[in-house]
């Protein structure tokens, strides 16, 4: 059988771990902003498709990009006026538009807005079965030739494919090099791809757009990507560079075509980009709309907005706690009950803390010496504190009709005040001074204003404000902590102080 103190240590432990487990999941994982102020950028690409009238029905057929190597889709538009619409998922995900004729020249529109999220390497995937190049006996004798030379010059596939794009550059002087290339109408991606097919290497295009912040009539780039035996590889057939580059945006891993546009004619794919910096907590907003993580679902973004602010406040009141255990159990500084520096910080809060004191002080002052009034009065205690209640709601609305003729706005905070925590207070400093004494009740009531300062301070914190809203689930931490401080029954730092002496002697 276990021992209360093991099983309090064990629960705080499995609290602690839940809750900071939870947070690393939602920051390495989901892409929570770990830090205020953090910014993601987040692109816009429309991409707009233009033809122009043939013969018969028009359908065109294009290819949605898919979440790849980190990047997220948020948000997705279509623009198909006059024309039917429908998008369908099999292997890859397609939206069509149809329309029975066309009359005049039509533009159709898709935008949708991503992000990257994490950067990471693209998704391994089975090997397709290698098909082989349909080339003419030239063509083919001059591939076998390359072939054959880069096999002696290279060590492995991934050397191979790099001397390959350099062969068949532009300005390359290799004889069987720039003889594909002169006998290739289409771009010299195509040839990089037969090549590799007949050297049994598989092959694919890698189709995407190069982010670049307010180009228009962008079309889509092609990069290589090979199997190299182990894994998949993605190389510039510019210049070779190994690597996916980061200004890149994967439109479709296929060779296939990305559109396909029958019906009419002179079909351009073309695609416009803008960047924009937005908060990390936006970005958010926006994954959470689009329902895309179940763990989103049930934190403080699904939520309506104004009950997002209300927990914004109360998430805060566990770090005040934990202020208030520290101060009471560890250091030993007394309070004039446990609740009140906790509802006094948040007052403070709404008022700002230098102008929150003095209101303080003014009230409890004031609210004393009409007690020491009513004291003498010999009544019932229920009287007596209703009394006091009344008083003190007296008190705040003259303060603040003065303060509102004299023109000082800000004393009107005097209302975020709680009015039964302040009668209490004065009623319980009442007794106190009556049983201990003016100097415990300075005692008490200078610690209470001091610990609510603490925890003001903690509670206003930027960082404290942001992890507390965006990973709620740190209050399971807070809960093992006070747990955890709850079993303390070593000395605090006010007896270890009052006992120095003790620890002086031989």
């Amino acid at each position: 059988m276990l021992s209360t103190r093991v099983r309090i240590e064990l629960v705080a432990a499995t609290l602690i771990l839940v809750g900071v487990g939870l947070m690393v999941y939602k920051v390495f994982f989901l892409g929570f902003p770990l830090l205020p102020g953090e910014y993601r950028d987040v692109w816009t690409i429309e991409s707009k498709i233009s033809f122009r009238p043939g013969d018969g029905p028009v359908e065109a057929d294009l290819t949605l990009p898919s979440e790849l190597a980190g990047w997220v889709v948020l948000d997705e538009h279509f623009a198909s006026s006059g024309f039917g619409f429908t998008v369908t998922q099999d292997e890859t995900r397609r939206a069509t538009w149809t329309r029975s004729e066309l009359a005049e020249p039509a533009t159709l529109y898709y935008k949708l807005q991503a992000y990257r999220q994490n950067p990471r390497e693209l998704e391994q995937r089975d090997v397709p079965a290698l098909a082989v190049p349909l080339l003419t006996a030239d063509q083919r004798a001059a591939m076998l030739r390359l072939i054959e030379v880069l096999e002696a010059k290279s060590s492995d596939r991934t050397s191979f494919t790099q001397l390959l794009i350099r062969a068949l550059d532009s300005r390359t002087t290799d004889p069987d090099g720039r003889f594909l290339l002169s006998t290739w109408d289409e771009d010299s991606g195509d040839v990089l791809l037969l090549t590799l097919a007949l050297a049994e290497i598989p092959a694919t295009a890698l189709r995407g757009v190069r982010l670049e912040d307010g180009r228009r009539r962008q079309t889509l780039s092609t990069l290589l990507e090979i199997h190299d035996g182990e894994r998949w590889q993605v190389f510039d057939p510019r210049t070779g560079q190994a690597g996916l580059p980061e200004d890149f945006f994967i439109w479709q891993r296929s060779e296939d075509a990305v559109l396909n546009v029958s019906g009419a004619r002179n079909s351009r794919l073309e695609f416009a980009l803008v960047s924009n910096s937005l908060p990390s907590r936006s970005v958010l907003a926006m994954e959470q709309r689009s329902g895309r993580y179940a763990l989103l679902d049930f934190s403080i973004y699904a939520l309506p907005v104004e009950q997002q602010g209300v927990f914004k406040g109360l998430l805060l009141i566990p770090v005040a706690a934990l202020v208030v255990v520290i101060m009471r159990l560890l250091v030993g500084v007394k309070t004039s009950g446990t609740f009140m520096p906790i509802l006094i910080a948040i007052a403070f809060i709404q008022t700002t803390l230098l102008l929150g004191l003095a209101i303080f002080l003014g009230l409890v002052a004031a609210g004393l010496w009409i007690r020491g009034w009513l004291s003498h009065m010999n009544l019932l205690l229920v009287s007596r504190i209703s009394a006091v209640v009344i008083v003190v709601i007296f008190l705040m609305s003259a303060l603040a009709l003065t303060s509102y003729r004299l023109g000082l706005d800000q004393v009107l905070s005097v209302t975020f005040f709680p009015v039964i925590i302040l009668a209490w207070t004065i009623e319980r400093m009442s007794i106190l001074w009556e049983e201990e004494g003016p100097h415990e009740v300075l005692v008490q009531g200078s610690g209470s204003l001091l610990v609510a300062t603490l925890a003001y301070l903690a509670m206003s914190n930027r960082l404290a404000s942001h992890l507390t809203f965006n990973f709620p689930e740190l209050t399971l931490t807070l809960l093992g902590l006070i747990l955890l401080l709850g079993k303390y029954t070593g000395y605090r730092l006010t007896e270890l102080y009052r006992f120095r002496a003790m620890g002086d002697k031989p």
